[in-house]
């Protein structure tokens, strides 16, 4: 099975190494401080999540002054709302055209409620990434637009990817790369986990998933945490069998 490329934080020598091996890319946001070098696959955020995004013109200057890099990124994620895909849409919509004239693929973040029914809009985004909720991500909704990118020839990302589970999820939906915080605490001493993430996936067939859940209900789908709310009759999809979620996702 395909394995998505690992982006991370470029903070350590052996990462850094390991980038320039091809076995990892970069990701960096504006104020991380991380510097990245020509030849590195490697993709850039906002900073949204976190809160720190430096805004709009800030974050437009930066592209520019990292223009020499654009060959080798993958995408920038224009400006989102957390976890809300109609905000995400109306922040989102006047940058990505900005973010492409600074020479960058834009790549729009897709949250909470973003499903094919109400998205028309595929020639103003180059990759789509994969933000929202837990339960967005492992969300039928999101294998679904993953698939749909995919088909479109768009690069696909998932972000907060922490456990060889979720990776081996994102690499069964069809994305390309994926991002994560689980190397910044102890990046030399996890750097062997990831790799590893990489080489049993690759090891494996790709897998079916699970029928787990229906846009109709809210919460999308049953997680570790217990059953989701079902939908209303009419619409209620068949229960999914517990013994193949617990194999399939967390």
């Amino acid at each position: 099975m395909f394995a998505p490329v690992y982006m991370t934080p470029p903070s350590t020598e052996p990462i850094r190494a390991h980038i320039r091996a091809g076995r990892l890319g970069a990701i960096c946001t504006p104020r991380q401080g991380n510097k990245l070098q020509e030849g590195w696959e490697f993709c850039i955020d906002n900073g949204a999540f976190s809160g720190k995004y430096v805004g709009d013109e800030e974050f437009l200057a930066l592209l520019k002054k990292l223009r020499h890099l654009a060959p080798w990124c993958r995408f920038v994620v224009a400006p989102d709302v957390p976890f809300n895909h109609p905000g995400t849409w109306q922040r989102s919509r006047d940058m990505l055209p900005r973010i492409r004239d600074t020479g960058f693929p834009a790549a729009l973040a897709a949250q909470d409620l973003m499903d094919l029914d109400m998205w028309d809009h595929d020639d103003d985004y180059d990759s789509l990434f994969i933000a929202g909720s837990d339960a967005f991500k492992l969300s039928k909704a999101a294998a679904a637009l993953a698939a749909y990118a995919g088909d479109l020839g768009k690069w696909r990302h998932m972000g907060r990817v922490n456990s060889r589970k979720r990776y081996r999820y994102a690499a069964a939906i069809g994305c390309d790369s994926v991002d994560g915080t689980y190397l910044t605490n102890a990046p030399d001493k996890l750097l062997s986990d990831v790799l590893g993430w990489r080489a049993d996936v690759e090891q494996q067939e790709p897998v079916d998933l699970p029928q787990v859940a229906d846009i109709c209900d809210q919460s999308y789908l049953v997680t570790r945490f217990g059953p989701a709310r079902r939908p209303p009759a009419s619409t209620a999809s068949p229960e999914p069998d517990p013994s193949v979620l617990q194999e399939a996702l967390f």
